[in-house]
């Protein structure tokens, strides 16, 4: 399967935040998040192609239970079924970050991390030209977010700009079995340390109206906005 990077971290974001984690970055996705801060394993995807057994070979060379699948999409790979069920025999506790547009399908999953992309996400015609309605057809699938929340315990991540997404969180909160406040996070839109400290106090006060819970990202805090961290 083609990885973009492997690497030993702490979890920036959302409940698990803070924990020592390694990271399984594949490479591919079937959106185009206008604001997607991994371009090179979305927009223009990248890597180098691995066997599960040399990428639980590096895995292993860390010190950690933690284990987080990301993208992209990890979700298209087609052998991380394979690598997510490997991963668990290993006795890895197993993140799987997801944009929630794939059914689970039996994969093994200790925390579904699922980021459904609003309205704000989806890129301007000049930019992505026919991928512009390819993924606002796609970036929301109610059904299959469903599927993962009977299966798996599961925390929703939205990035958002501002009061005017909270329409659209409500419309899909009404579609979806009822969830625990605190398992609707939301993140303020940026990529760099100086935007997020801006748009944080914002998303906190929208937070705090709601009882969902802020997710900042404290990895980006700590180290910017740099692969491998």
């Amino acid at each position: 399967m083609r990885i973009a990077e492997i690497f030993y971290s702490i979890q920036g974001e959302g409940e698990l935040a803070g924990v020592p984690s390694v990271f399984v970055r594949t490479s591919g996705c079937n959106l185009r998040c206008v604001w997607c801060d991994t371009p090179y394993a979305s927009w223009n995807p990248e890597g180098e192609d691995m066997t599960i057994d040399q990428i639980i070979a590096e895995v292993e060379k860390h010190p950690c239970h933690h284990v987080v699948l990301t993208g992209g999409e990890p979700m298209i790979a087609k052998e991380i079924r394979d690598l997510a069920k490997k991963l668990k025999q290993c006795g890895k506790h197993i993140t799987i970050e997801t944009a929630g547009t794939v059914a689970p399908d039996g994969i093994s999953c200790d925390l579904a991390s699922i980021s459904p992309k609003l309205a704000n996400s989806t890129p301007p015609e000049a930019k992505a030209h026919a991928w512009m309605a390819r993924h606002d057809a796609l970036r929301l699938q109610p059904g299959v977010i469903q599927d993962w929340l009977g299966k798996y315990h599961t925390q929703l991540k939205f990035v958002v700009q501002g009061e005017s997404d909270l329409a659209e969180i409500d419309d899909l909160l009404r579609k979806l079995p009822k969830l625990k406040p605190e398992q609707v996070l939301l993140m303020p839109e940026g990529i760099d340390a100086k935007v997020l400290k801006e748009r944080g106090p914002s998303v906190a006060n929208i937070c705090k109206s709601r009882g969902f819970r802020f997710c900042p990202r404290l990895h980006v805090e700590l180290y910017g906005n740099k692969r491998g961290t």
